[in-house]
């Protein structure tokens, strides 16, 4: 664990519940807090403001921090250290390359001190990676490959495997830098490629999978969704296609500020350095040749948690600690949704682990939407499905889990929006879906969402019959409207629906 951790914030963590603990993040662009809430191994943002800065730009000749710029970045962190003792947070503070990098930025830190009583921690720049790293770990415990986060005035390497992080490296690159010393495209692309080779020279192994993370990244993914009409707006775990970010990074290479505000919501800050920032990315994959490139909106804050934690509480599933604290805090009968999952199993004989934990994640939020009206409740599901903040999961997980919610609470009309969400599956993970969604229904009116009156379900695969065995006491819960529920699910399965009194 890195030394520079407070043990309060550590404790918190590793307790595997959280309740307000805040980070700010002093960057090269930007300065940000953000207060954590919830189960520790999949943290709620409570709250989450940044502030554009600019640290990393505008230095002098002697590489002194700009006045204006430190002024900025001090407002803000006065203001960030006021919120986060009004919400009783633990806080830790950390800077990146701008300070670390700057004649003054020592001296920056103590003025910090004095104005605000807020102790910052300069990161090295294997330190920063490795937070970074971590991040992606956070929320991608199986991640393998080269994690690549770019900030405004450096770029952080680091692998990853077996969930654990290997060598780090920070490069000199970022698009503040670029854009202060470097004012042509090809002079830009010249230094990033040298400064990569050298680079390369410890990244020796072949990565097939690169996980971005930054702002500017997010900027570039939400540009190529944009450009490709891409129906989940959802940044982390988009996954592209080497062929079509090539595209969208030549575009962006050769558009004017007024193009690229036209395709992303992004400031007009951000949008700024986007040019430099997609000339580093096409190098990065000129350089390291990966075959998949995926967004990762966990980076150092979250990095920090990761770190934190002990060894039991980072091998817990990400997705179902969220979708556990949503059911125990949304859910009307909170512990049902593992009630419902064991009962409807029997209908998905698999031995497939991610399949099995989709199936218990969608259990977990079947209810957690019963506050909206009922006329909407299935594109609340829909919604939150699609939308939450949700780690451990990519796309097509969030589409089945979206479908299977929506049939959880009716047989939706052709709809545009769900259309295109339907499109992410194919034709048998979309029937799939169908069923979960329709068993989740049946289950959860068939005793009310009690584990006493629920039953046993059956498969007869030869005689392609769906039993429910139920209890004679019972009878009288298996009214027309749920037999009517229990038919459609054995409909969907071209199976015959039988009830066995016991």
């Amino acid at each position: 664990m890195s030394n520079f951790l407070r043990f309060n914030f550590k404790e918190k963590v590793s307790s595997g519940s959280i309740e307000r603990l805040g980070v700010i993040d002093i960057g090269s662009n930007s300065v940000r807090l953000v207060v954590f809430d919830g189960a520790a191994r999949s943290p709620a943002y409570f709250y989450n403001e940044k502030v554009i800065c600019s640290l990393g730009s505008n230095l002098s000749s002697d590489n002194v921090l700009n006045v204006d710029n430190k002024n900025k970045a001090l407002a803000a962190l006065k203001r960030f250290v006021l919120l986060s003792k009004a919400m009783h947070v633990t806080l830790i503070a950390v800077a990146t390359a701008a300070v670390r990098n700057s004649k003054d930025g020592v001296a920056f830190c103590e003025e910090i001190l004095q104005e605000t009583g807020l102790n910052v921690t300069i990161l090295t720049g294997e330190e920063e990676a490795n937070l970074s790293a971590q991040g992606v770990l956070l929320g991608w415990p199986g991640a393998d490959g080269l994690v690549c986060d770019l900030g405004g005035a450096s770029l952080e390497l680091a692998e990853i495997s077996k969930g654990t992080v290997g060598k780090t490296i920070s490069c000199p690159i970022g698009p503040l830098y670029l854009n202060q010393f470097y004012l042509d495209q090809k002079l830009q692309r010249d230094f990033v490629n040298s400064e990569l080779r050298k680079s390369k020279k410890l990244f020796s192994r072949k990565y097939t999978n690169m996980y971005l993370v930054g702002g500017s990244w997010r900027s570039i993914a939400r540009t190529q969704m944009e450009m490709t009409d891409y129906p989940l707006k959802v940044l982390h775990e988009y996954q592209m296609r080497i062929a079509e970010i090539k595209g969208t990074l030549t575009w962006i290479m050769r558009a004017s500020l007024k193009d690229l505000e036209a395709k992303s919501p992004s400031s007009s800050s951000r949008l700024r350095l986007l040019p430099s920032s997609a000339i580093i990315l096409n190098e990065l994959i000129d350089c390291f040749q990966p075959k998949k490139l995926a967004v990762s909106s966990y980076g150092i804050r979250e990095g920090l948690l990761h770190s934190a934690m002990n060894k039991k509480l980072r091998e817990q599933d990400p997705l179902l600690e969220a979708c556990r604290h949503m059911e125990a805090s949304a859910a009307r009968i909170p512990g049902f949704g593992l009630t419902l999952f064991n009962f409807i199993m029997p209908l998905f004989e698999t031995s497939e682990k991610n399949f099995v934990r989709l199936i218990k994640a969608a259990c977990f939020l079947h209810d957690v939407s019963w506050r909206a009206h009922p006329d909407y409740r299935a594109e609340v599901c829909f919604d939150n499905a699609t939308r939450a903040n949700l780690g451990g999961i990519d796309h097509q997980g969030r589409a089945f889990l979206a479908i299977a919610l929506l049939y959880r609470y009716k047989s939706p009309k052709k709809n545009e929006i769900f259309s295109k969400i339907f499109s992410i599956l194919d034709k048998k993970d979309r029937r799939k879906a169908e069923i979960l969604g329709k068993a989740m229904r049946f289950g959860a009116m068939l005793s009310g969402s009690t584990a006493d009156s629920m039953g046993k379900l059956e498969l007869d695969n030869s005689k392609k019959l769906l039993k429910l065995k139920i209890s004679e006491k019972n009878k009288d819960l298996f009214g027309k409207v749920v037999q009517q529920r229990f038919a459609s699910v054995a409909l969907r399965m071209s199976y015959e629906p039988i009830i066995i009194w016991t």
